[in-house]
């Protein structure tokens, strides 16, 4: 890869890095699950290797069987800790909502109640998770409509706390005349992509720490409402 007199890839290196393979799955290890995870053994396995697969391939490409033999187990196995490999993603989108909209309600809990301030809190806290565990919010955000019955709609419910906490922020601001005039779910929807598009391509090697890319988003949050 090309780099520049400041140490930097080049740009047009770093765009087709991120087209071409975005946040590495091969080799992901021991952080692709935040702290709240606390399954241990054959099931922490299954978990981190699932997240893996699926992030790279989609849910229904993945088997039982691809997930068993991947972490040395007979497929029959796998039975013995969940009943379906549909259990094994609602697992993981239900940590993956959990840890966000903990991270979100703890930020707006930190800061005052103005609105720059709040917002910054907000996108910061987004942006941040979808940097730190990039398979995990990949799998949130692609595979909701795997889910079926009760799971789908739990998991749908916890979105949109997230998205209701955006919201508030949004329409507070502009009746105190801080953020423009715009639709606010507009608006709700632009932040989020903002967190969404970071697991899709951004990686270290890009030379763009998380806490620059953080400093960065907000920056455009705040002039995108301004």
């Amino acid at each position: 890869m090309t780099t520049k007199p400041d140490g930097r890839p080049d740009r047009a290196d770093l765009l087709r890095l991120a087209a071409d393979h975005g946040p590495p799955i091969e080799g992901a290890a021991g952080d692709v699950l935040p702290p709240r995870v606390t399954a241990t053994g054959t099931m922490r396995r299954l978990l981190e290797e699932a997240l893996r697969q699926i992030a790279a391939r989609g849910f229904h490409a993945v088997s039982v069987r691809d997930l068993a033999g991947s972490v040395g187990i007979h497929p029959s196995t796998v039975y013995a800790h969940v009943k379906s490999k549909e259990d094994i993603l609602a697992e993981l989108i239900r940590h993956g909502h959990d840890e966000h909209l903990e991270r979100l309600t703890t930020a707006l809990a930190e800061v005052g109640e103005d609105p720059a301030g709040r917002l910054t809190a907000l996108v910061g806290a987004h942006v941040r998770l979808h940097a730190e565990y990039p398979l995990l919010a990949r799998v949130c955000s692609r595979e909701l409509e795997a889910l079926t019955g009760d799971t789908r709609r739990q998991a749908y419910a916890m979105r949109v706390r997230a998205e209701e906490l955006f919201l508030d922020v949004v329409v507070r601001g502009q009746r105190a005349g801080v953020f423009r005039e715009c639709e606010p779910l507009l608006a709700v929807t632009a932040l989020g992509s903002i967190g969404i598009r970071v697991a899709e391509w951004w990686r270290p090697e890009f030379g763009v720490d998380v806490d620059e890319l953080v400093e960065t988003y907000t920056g455009f949050a705040r002039g995108m409402l301004a």
